[in-house]
């Protein structure tokens, strides 16, 4: 996926078919119809957009997500500490957490995530 960000209305949409796939592009415009107030021909043009950059896919009959929700905001991240911090995620959590107190459990939790590799268990 080439580009991290999307449009606030992009994310709306988004956010509909991650929450509703698989569907059909039918139910997909129903549901933005009665969502966004959109008409069939803004539905397909969105969904085209954002297939053209491999969020999505739409086979004719079935939309799918090809980036998960979590996938798609992991690189956001990514992006943001690469482009914010040159990559240092070091930096980054200085950074935030001089501008918010942690919580003990919040410590412990990133404590474990990190002893673990950042791998989910």
């Amino acid at each position: 996926m080439a580009e991290y960000k999307l449009a606030e209305i992009e994310m709306r949409f988004a956010e509909i078919i991650w929450n509703n796939e698989p569907l059909t592009s039918g139910e997909l415009v129903k549901l933005c119809e009665v969502e966004l107030n959109w008409k069939k021909s803004t539905t397909y043009t969105i969904l085209r957009r954002l297939c053209e950059r491999g969020l999505f896919q739409n086979d004719g009959k079935k939309v799918i997500s090809l980036v998960s929700r979590e996938e798609f905001f992991a690189r956001q991240s990514e992006k943001f500490v690469e482009d914010t911090f040159q990559g240092s995620l070091p930096q980054f959590l200085a950074s935030f957490v001089r501008r918010k107190k942690l919580s003990k459990k919040e410590v412990q939790e990133l404590i474990q995530i990190i002893s673990e590799g950042g791998a989910d268990k």
